[in-house]
């Protein structure tokens, strides 16, 4: 598949950019799902970041959340594609499993926790804690779009 993106040129109409994101729902087998509390804005999120332009999606995920939280995982299967339209951010989403590591914050993130689904409707946004009800849902991958505060329903 061919994938083009353009900024246009002089006097042509421009093609607006994305960014291309991914991150981690990664599931314990006592059913606790992996959270950080970003360092910049102090919401719970699930681990990820934005994709290198090299990088296959399943490495960046397993990178991202190494990166962000000390945990190595294995990547399952992508359960959800969210577009945050004010951004421009297409964010890919893979259910996973740990397979080793501690538990540790970086500069990305000052919190790390397993969290029970009452905790991550607690903590999180619904435009985030909907990415990891749809990883395991089993019913995926799921494609939805949001504002940055509010689903988008078509």
């Amino acid at each position: 598949m061919l994938l083009y993106m353009s900024n246009g040129s002089a006097g042509t109409k421009s093609t607006p950019l994305h960014s291309v994101s991914v991150a981690g729902a990664v599931v314990r087998e006592d059913g606790r799902l992996l959270a950080i509390r970003r360092a910049d804005n102090g919401t719970w999120e699930l681990p990820g970041g934005v994709l290198e332009l090299t990088e296959a999606p399943e490495a960046g995920v397993a990178r991202e959340v190494l990166e962000e939280t000390g945990i190595h995982v294995e990547v399952d299967e992508l359960t959800g594609v969210y577009k945050n339209t004010t951004r421009g951010i297409v964010a890919l989403v893979f259910r996973c499993k740990p397979s080793g590591g501690t538990e540790r914050t970086s500069d990305e993130s000052t919190a790390v926790d397993w969290l029970t689904l009452a905790e991550i409707e607690e903590r999180m946004a619904e435009v985030y804690a909907i990415r990891l009800l749809d990883a395991l849902d089993g019913n995926g991958p799921h494609v939805r779009s949001h504002d940055g505060r509010h689903l988008i329903t078509h």
